[in-house]
């Protein structure tokens, strides 16, 4: 897929999966899967370098990253997250931060989080022409600002806020908006009040796309699991199994094809996710914020 592809998926009615990566051989396994397009998140922070948060991710970390997964894969649109302090102090930094994902990584596009109080940074971003994600809900930049790491939308105060704040982040361009951990009736709120795509990660069903980090999808970040995240290797392993051992030379099939271990698995646990993203089966109330 396109980006602009991607960002057709509301008109469309069909919704995209997208996956955080950020490195080469992940990136491989994405690019050979169904996944329809990439974030190389600032969640590299913690789940590549060992950080407790993602606020000490820096821009050259971020492109490194970025770098990293277009080789891995050519054919994804990635969309680069600007980290923290990269964008806030002004319009010259922020389009500045920007152009380093388009041209340092080759990125269609960059997230930031936030809403009104960022809105003049998404427009400086837009009017340079690059598009921009919106990240609204349980931002982790600003997440001691809020409260810490926890649902957001449960009051009717916080719901009709994140409604007015997706509003501001439309008037001034932005091509999507993800939602992180609200409440499904809140996520919907928000998408009937806008006509951009709506994309969810731990905001419930009937949305334009979902989101998962990797290493969540796959089993890799064992210090913390959201209620959100499904790891997809339960589901696909079992199969993985049964078809090397239909294998007569499993370790000629190995050497020929390089199909017998960890990339192979990821290959099928990322189809698994995005399968079940067309389907609607995910994600299901056991990975929802009720």
């Amino acid at each position: 897929m396109s980006l602009s592809s991607v960002l057709r998926s509301r008109s469309e009615g069909k919704p995209v999966s997208w996956v955080t990566c950020y490195d080469y051989s992940l990136a491989r396994a994405v690019e050979n899967s169904s996944v329809d397009f990439v974030l190389v998140g600032d969640s590299g922070s913690m789940v590549m370098l060992g950080e407790s948060s993602t606020s000490p991710a820096t821009m050259d970390q971020m492109v490194t990253f970025a770098r990293a997964v277009r080789k891995g894969a050519p054919s994804k649109p990635i969309v680069g997250d600007l980290p923290r302090g990269s964008y806030e102090p002004s319009d010259e930094v922020a389009v500045m931060s920007a152009m380093r994902f388009c041209k340092e990584a080759d990125c269609e596009a960059v997230k930031l989080e936030g809403g009104a109080r960022v809105a003049p940074r998404v427009k400086a971003i837009v009017d340079a022409g690059i598009p921009v994600v919106g990240h609204l809900g349980l931002t982790p930049q600003s997440s001691a600002q809020f409260g810490g790491y926890r649902v957001t939308g449960r009051s009717e105060r916080e719901a009709d806020w994140l409604v007015s704040e997706a509003e501001a982040l439309e008037a001034v361009g932005v091509s999507a908006i993800l939602i992180e951990a609200t409440p499904p009736d809140v996520s919907q709120r928000i998408r009937s009040s806008v006509e951009i795509p709506i994309f969810g990660i731990g905001a419930g069903p009937n949305l334009d796309g979902q989101l998962l980090i990797i290493h969540d999808l796959l089993g890799l970040y064992p210090d913390f699991r959201p209620k959100f995240a499904k790891n997809y290797v339960v589901d696909s392993l079992r199969d993985f199994v049964d078809s090397l051992n239909a294998e007569p030379d499993v370790v000629r099939f190995g050497r020929e094809t390089r199909r017998d271990g960890f990339y192979e698995l990821a290959v099928r646990s990322l189809n698994l996710f995005a399968g079940e993203v067309i389907e609607g089966t995910f994600p299901s109330s056991d990975y929802t914020y009720l």
